[in-house]
Formats: structure tokens, C-alpha cells, sequence
């Protein structure tokens, strides 16, 4: 079976044709939001243009195979006004990163208890609804939706989510995986024409956007779809993706845990056999703190990350707060920090700072996510273009004190798209047989005694518990 999976990100869009057991082609395309302040916008047209355009050069690339299906990953949390009758957009997009709903979220505090409670979710902009909310208040005409919804309503009419991207919504029952009326009145969306949800294994509708008409299925959010690619398929595995930010999540089974340590819980799958459920952490900036590096003049170019650092920070830790702070801190107003510093400290420090601030705030929520699940990891598997970096992934397993495993693709997100898409198309195939096996291409052991891990991260959690404190009072 050939599908078409479209990994539409942050930073970029990306097309992969896969017969499930190699990549037939890959073609990408940078995707470049503005950033002004707290607004974090993309031109919904740039979104679309760029999934056509991969698609159909993926699909060229593959000598014009034909496709069984297509299947769509996204961001999950960028949202979009645009008319239904015509499919056009009514302004940008509010992308997952922007702050400007943040006063929606401190006029609704008294609701959060039962927020959290409902959704497995922390009220905070990074959600949709509060995006949502503040565009309804922009733009009184058409529907407000994430971006996938607005994607698959141009390739087949239909009028859709899937319970993954819903559930990182804030408007629906983690439980029952529906969408929730007394949620929606709290932010002021009460009436609001939303989108059917979907499982995750389910024919959507057809397009004949990519020649032919072919069924579109398997939709998924970005990061769920890298946890099924690294197979992490039952309770207690997790992974890390490192992209624009880094996303730690963990498999809990098919129970909707409660954080009870600033955590969230969203929809791993829903399936036509099983649902399973993920702990989550966010660290926002990632990748985007190393482009922050190159234009703020500490580094040459991304690729010289591993090369103009240092052997050590000297003594400088950094807090990457560049987009604010989100689990377990969800400090909003926080902002990136260098601490520690002195006449001595040099530009191959602080990079070396900032690699090991990323680090820190991954093994803060890895810590955390063991605690709330109660089982020890023996591993993290890690994917994403940032895992290109030794150095990084080596202060990853430092600080872990655990084996840091390489997804040996550079597509984990496509490819849990792909595995998605299959599923929708044959009834017989299940998860476990959908997810193509794979080996680390790299395992990075431990280098550091455990003593030193724990003062390098107590140190670095120290800083941040202060700013954040700063930040809140």
C-alpha cells in the first residue's frame, strides 16, 4: 500500500510517499511565520500552497505511483478564522507559539480547576480555544478551527478533526473524546459551528488534489504521530521530538491520567479497537532558540551548533524562556535568561549554555512525567532535526542518567502519519503491525557521574524556579 503522508509543521512542510516498508520520496518546504511581540502569525495560503506543492513533487519524485491514501499530521494548536462556503482565509493564522490570548486566560482563572479536570489540559494560550476565542472577537464572520481542519475542507469539503488535535483543544472531554458545551461557553464559543471528530484510523473523504481521487484518512497531530512512529505503543515508553520546540511525551495506557504536577494529557490514538492516552511536557523553544542564537550573533549557522560550542558553559546557565515557559512552570510572561556569567565568559559558553538549558528543561519533564506514571524509563527516544546534534543528545543522556536512542529517520512525524493512513484503509491491520519495526541509528550512554547530573540540574532548576517565581509576582 502507497500513501502519501504530509507532515505540515512550524517550520516547514514536508511530503513523504511510503509503501510500508520504504521511503519512495521526501520533498520539503520551509514554512516562515512572523514574529512581532506576542504574535506569532503564517499565511494560511503559504500552509496550503506548501502541501500541494510537496505532495504532488513527492509523488513526481516516486515515478507517479498510484496512491491508496493520503493522511495529513499538523500542528494541533494553530488556529485559523476562514469562510466555509468559499474555503477562504479571513486573516492569518494564529500559529501555536503566539501569547495574545493570554488575557482571555487570566479573565477565566476561576474556571481552571475545572478546566483542567474536564480536559487533562492547563488553561494557557498555547491551546486552542483561547486563540480561538480572541479570533472571534477579530473576526465575527466564518468559522474558527485549527489548520487541519481548514486543510482537509479544501482537499474533500469535509468538515473535520481528529480526536488528537481536538484533544489539545481545551473544549473537549478527554474522557469521552467529544466536544464539551459547557467548556465551549466559558470561553465564549457557545454556538460556535465546530468540526466533527474523527478516530484516527478513519476515512475522512476523497481528493483529487495529487491525481485521481484518493481517500483521505489517518489524520493525526504532530507529536502523536511521532510517538506511534517510535513505537512507543505501550504505558511507561516516551519520546522526545526536537523541532521547532521539544515535546516529551509518554504513553499512559487507556486511562486519561491527571497531572497533578503541571503536566497535560491528551489523546495518544483513538482507534476503531482501542484509545490510549500520553503525559505531555512542552519545552517552546528548541530549534527556534538556535535560530535565536544565529541572529542574535552567537552562532554561525545552525549546523555549527556541535562545533562553536564549548566544553563546558563556565559557569553561565541559560533558561530557554524565548517563548515563555510551559510545563510545569506555565509561566507565560517568562523570557530567556542568561545567568552566571562573567569576564571570562565567552561566546562558546553561553552556546554551551543553551545547549544544556534545553537539556535541563527536557530532563525536568522527563523527571516528572516518571513520577506521575510511576514506572522508570530505560530508555528516551528522541527524533527531530536537533537530535543531528551529539553534543546535545550527550548532555541529554548526562543529565537523564539514561540512554538516549536516535530514530534512525529524520521523518518520524510523516511516518507515524503513514502508519495512520494504512490503518484507515485496511480493517484487518492493526497499530502494532502498522508501525514499521526500526534501530537506533545512534545510542548516546551516560558519560556523567550521577553526583555531577544532579548538581548540573539542581543548579539549572534552581535559576528557573526564580525567574518563573519573578515572572508570577
Amino acid at each position: 500500500m502507497i500513501v502519501l503522508a504530509i507532515d505540515q509543521g512550524t517550520s516547514g512542510t514536508k511530503a513523504l510517499l511510503h509503501d510500508g516498508e520504504h521511503t519512495l520520496a521526501v520533498v520539503e518546504a520551509a514554512v516562515r511565520p512572523t514574529y512581532a511581540g506576542e504574535a506569532v502569525e503564517v499565511d494560511p495560503e503559504q500552509l496550503w500552497t506548501t502541501v500541494l506543492e510537496t505532495g504532488r513533487q513527492a509523488i513526481a519524485e516516486a515515478g507517479n505511483p498510484a496512491v491508496d491514501a493520503i493522511s495529513i499530521a499538523n500542528q494541533g494548536e494553530t488556529v485559523l478564522a476562514w469562510d466555509p462556503a468559499s474555503g477562504r482565509p479571513l486573516g492569518p493564522a494564529m500559529v501555536w507559539q503566539d501569547r495574545r490570548a493570554e488575557e482571555i486566560c487570566r479573565g477565566l482563572s476561576e474556571h481552571a480547576p475545572l478546566i483542567a479536570e474536564r480536559t487533562g489540559l492547563v488553561l494557557d494560550s498555547y491551546f486552542s480555544a483561547p486563540k480561538m476565542a480572541y479570533l472571534r472577537r477579530e473576526v465575527t464572520q466564518g468559522v474558527v478551527t485549527t489548520t487541519d481542519t481548514w486543510l482537509v475542507h479544501r482537499l474533500t469539503g469535509e468538515f473535520v478533526t481528529d480526536a488528537t488535535t481536538a484533544g489539545r483543544s481545551l473544549l473537549v472531554d478527554v474522557d469521552a473524546l467529544e466536544w464539551d458545551a459547557e467548556l465551549a461557553g466559558i470561553f465564549g464559543l457557545a454556538g460556535e459551528r465546530l468540526p466533527r471528530i474523527v478516530a484516527n484510523d478513519e476515512t475522512v473523504g476523497h481528493t483529487d488534489a495529487f491525481g485521481g481521487s484518493v481517500p483521505v484518512g489517518g489524520l493525526i497531530v504532530d507529536q502523536q504521530a511521532a510517538l506511534a512512529a517510535q513505537r512507543c505503543l505501550d504505558p511507561g515508553s516516551a519520546k522526545c521530538t526536537f523541532g521547532t520546540g521539544a515535546f516529551v511525551l509518554a504513553n499512559t495506557g487507556g486511562r486519561a491520567v491527571r497531572s497533578m504536577r503541571g503536566l497535560t494529557t491528551s489523546p495518544a490514538w483513538s482507534l476503531r479497537d482501542r484509545k490510549a492516552y500520553c503525559l505531555d511536557g512542552q519545552v517552546y523553544t528548541a530549534g527556534s532558540a538556535v535560530r535565536w542564537m544565529v541572529s542574535a550573533g552567537l552562532l554561525s549557522s545552525p549546523e555549527a551548533l556541535d562545533a562553536e560550542a564549548a566544553g563546558d558553559p563556565g559557569g553561565a546557565v541559560f533558561v530557554p524562556g524565548l517563548a515563555g515557559l510551559a510545563a510545569p512552570w506555565w509561566t507565560s510572561s517568562a523570557s530567556g535568561a542568561f545567568l552566571g556569567m562573567g569576564l571570562a565568559t565567552e561566546r562558546g559558553h553561553l552556546v554551551r549554555a543553551v545547549i544544556e538549558g534545553l537539556a535541563s528543561q527536557v530532563a525536568v519533564l522527563v523527571g516528572e512525567l516518571v513520577v506521575e506514571s510511576g514506572t522508570e524509563l530505560g530508555e528516551l527516544r528522541v527524533d527531530g532535526g536537533l537530535t543531528r546534534s551529539g553534543v546535545l543528545m550527550q548532555a541529554q543522556a548526562d543529565l537523564l542518567q539514561i540512554p538516549i536512542e536516535c530514530y534512525p529517520s529524520p521523518h518520524a512525524t510523516a511516518l507515524g502519519a503513514a502508519a495512520m493512513a494504512r490503518l484507515s484503509q485496511d480493517s484487518s491491520m492493526t497499530l502494532e503491525t502498522a508501525v514499521p519495526q526500526w534501530e537506533p541509528s545512534r545510542v548516546y550512554q551516560p558519560s556523567w557521574p550521577a553526583s555531577r547530573a544532579a548538581e548540573v540540574l539542581g543548579r539549572w532548576r534552581e535559576c528557573v524556579d526564580v525567574l518563573a517565581q519573578q515572572e508570577k509576582s
